[in-house]
């Protein structure tokens, strides 16, 4: 399974316990459920690598663990800890009792993992599935963010990537309306996102510069909003991207590609897929998103 989450890595040499991210920031006392690592590790000094998880509506989210790992006052911590509990999903090990395992098989790793970690609330490990299609289409069904393909023989590749851990990610779909443009050098390069409520008020949900158009297709964008172009901002919410913003007569509708819906019913990752010949005042909230908005605009 594919954890929406965010990448941690635990280092313990047999004193002092610190976590890290991908980024190499220190994250050691934004988690301070994962201060005692002796509770749920036997190792007398290891490196682990996992994913830290927040569930919301009982699935990870990214929105939720971003709360926990984004704090930048530690004087908050114990209270967001509170509204926001955390897991710690240990999937691999690079370093035991004073030794590199990095060339070990995977298999082999997990097997040490399997020893070592003790499980609890919130620590687990990662569980493996042989059949990768089946697993596919129960994360598509339960719209979660997708699988990883993992070789079995694979070593630890530190600081790289290749072939032998492949993600496969499962994406939504929606029509969105277009309500605005920036441009770099004169050329179109994001669209701003909107969709239209019950009422018939359009809601900003989202900026995309990024998907499957050519510099062509820019070019072509730049010239066809042309008519479209008006002073007044047609969102009923304000979009945080306002200065050198092009607002448009929300009639241009687009394919979007995206992983989620995240509070404040934005779009997490949303891309570019083409453009498309849809009515515009068709282009609503779903309804199963319509509901979460739990009493709040739109």
């Amino acid at each position: 399974m594919k954890w929406d989450g965010v990448r941690i890595l635990s280092y313990y040499d047999g004193r002092e316990h610190r976590l890290f991210n991908r980024k190499l920031n220190e994250r050691t006392f934004h988690y301070p459920e994962l201060s005692e690592i002796r509770e749920y590790c036997s190792a007398k000094s290891v490196i682990l690598d996992g994913e830290i998880i927040a569930l919301r509506d009982g699935k990870p989210s990214f929105y939720e663990v971003m709360r926990r790992d984004g704090i930048t006052n530690l004087q908050n911590v114990d209270s967001i800890q509170q509204a926001v509990p955390v897991t710690y999903m240990i999937f691999d090990v690079l370093y035991l009792n004073g030794e590199w395992i990095t060339s070990y098989p995977l298999s082999k790793r997990q097997q040490i993992l399997d020893r070592i970690i003790t499980p609890k609330s919130s620590v687990q490990l990662v569980e493996n599935f042989d059949n990768a299609q089946a697993l596919y289409q129960v994360v598509k069904q339960q719209e979660m963010e997708g699988v990883v393909l993992k070789d079995l023989t694979s070593t630890y590749e530190i600081n790289g990537k290749d072939s032998r851990w492949r993600k496969i990610k499962f994406y939504r779909d929606l029509i969105a309306v277009v309500g605005g443009v920036t441009l770099r050098d004169r050329i179109v390069n994001s669209l701003l996102l909107g969709l239209f409520d019950s009422k018939g008020r359009f809601w900003y949900i989202g900026h995309a510069g990024t998907g499957k158009l050519t510099q062509k297709d820019w070019a072509d964008v730049t010239e066809g909003i042309r008519p479209l172009i008006q002073p007044a901002m047609p969102f009923e919410n304000k979009p945080p991207r306002l200065k050198d913003t092009l607002w448009l007569k929300p009639e241009l509708t687009v394919k979007i590609h995206f992983a989620e819906w995240i509070d404040g019913h934005l779009l997490r990752q949303p891309s570019i897929q083409s453009f498309v010949d849809v009515a515009a005042g068709k282009c609503t909230f779903p309804v199963e998103e319509l509901k979460t908005f739990k009493g709040r605009d739109p």
